[in-house]
């Protein structure tokens, strides 16, 4: 009897191991299944980012490659003036696909508009000859004007994202960041936030990683945008960066005063703009204003003379 308990008791620990294992076998792929689902939903989105870069790169190499052939001649001497690659250098397209893109629209625009000109325009001798001549003109000059309407756009989000920038390297130097390490968390992590400004960090820090010292990493960003606080809120980054320091304080009075000075800059707007407005109610509502109260006045004594008539 003592033996077949044994037995039975050997039996079910032997059963109850292999439960186990089976239990801890199933634990570890459900934890593998849910790391490998986690890892790809978080790839997922960085996966249709790079999906959509290659789809938009396709549709353009074609355009890619026909501006790379113009490049290097007198041609592209013509179509890429000192100025224009100021304006490709503000919108962030200064590179040598930003630059052949930029060639090969410039040409097929004014090969496009030329023809559609053509087309629709039955003048002859010198008045064709304008019109070969503007629509060349208007072919060529129309990138250069979206992308000059590109550059405002840009040149606007870096003035509405400075203030937010400035309270960012606060927080970040409050909780015990170093400014390097600022600096790359606003471009690695808060990119989103400073979309603009986001990528020019993520840009200088790239070429700080290349290399190059902090002042020529973040010289684009101070030069290029023409802003004054923003070549200040550099100079102040390359001071701490270059002796260290407090930081929060001095970027707290900047922030006041930067602050301080775009309230001024709406309350003249507000002003200038009231001044405008009252001109236009001056030249539409005074009219209808004046219809209305004489009108029934000038009715009446119309109807007085006609009938004294």
């Amino acid at each position: 009897m003592s033996a077949s308990i044994w037995f039975v008791a050997a039996l079910l620990v032997l059963a109850a191991g292999v439960a186990l294992l089976g239990l801890g076998s199933w634990v570890r792929s459900h934890r593998e299944d849910r790391s490998a689902a986690t890892l790809k939903t978080a790839l997922r989105p960085r996966e249709n980012e790079d999906g959509a870069a290659d789809a938009r790169k396709d549709s353009l190499g074609w355009l890619e490659q026909f501006g790379r052939g113009l490049s290097g001649g007198r041609l592209e001497a013509a179509l890429l003036a000192g100025e224009d690659r100021l304006l490709l250098d503000l919108a962030g397209w200064n590179t040598r696909r930003g630059t052949a893109i930029y060639l090969g629209l410039r040409l097929l625009l004014a090969v496009l508009v030329l023809g559609i000109a053509l087309a629709i325009s039955d003048a002859t001798g010198l008045s064709r000859i304008m019109v070969v001549i503007g629509a060349l003109a208007a072919g060529l000059l129309l990138p250069k004007f979206a992308l000059s309407a590109w550059v405002k756009r840009r040149r606007r989000a870096v003035n509405n994202e400075l203030p937010l920038l400035i309270d960012l390297l606060r927080l970040l130097q409050g909780v015990g960041f170093s400014m390097d390490q600022s600096l790359q968390t606003l471009g690695d992590k808060l990119r989103d936030a400073l979309p603009v400004l986001g990528g020019e960090i993520q840009e200088a820090n790239v070429s700080y990683t290349h290399g190059r010292t902090r002042a020529q990493s973040l010289r684009r960003l101070s030069d290029v945008y023409g802003d004054d606080d923003l070549s200040s809120l550099v100079q102040l980054i390359l001071q701490v960066h270059a002796h260290g320091g407090a930081v929060q304080e001095p970027l707290r009075q900047f922030s006041i005063r930067l602050r301080e000075q775009r309230r001024n800059a709406l309350k003249e707007k507000v002003g200038k703009l009231s001044v405008k407005m009252t001109v236009v109610m001056m030249l539409t509502l005074l009219p209808a204003l004046m219809l209305v109260l004489a009108g029934p006045a000038l009715v009446a004594l119309a109807t007085t003379l006609s009938k004294m008539g």
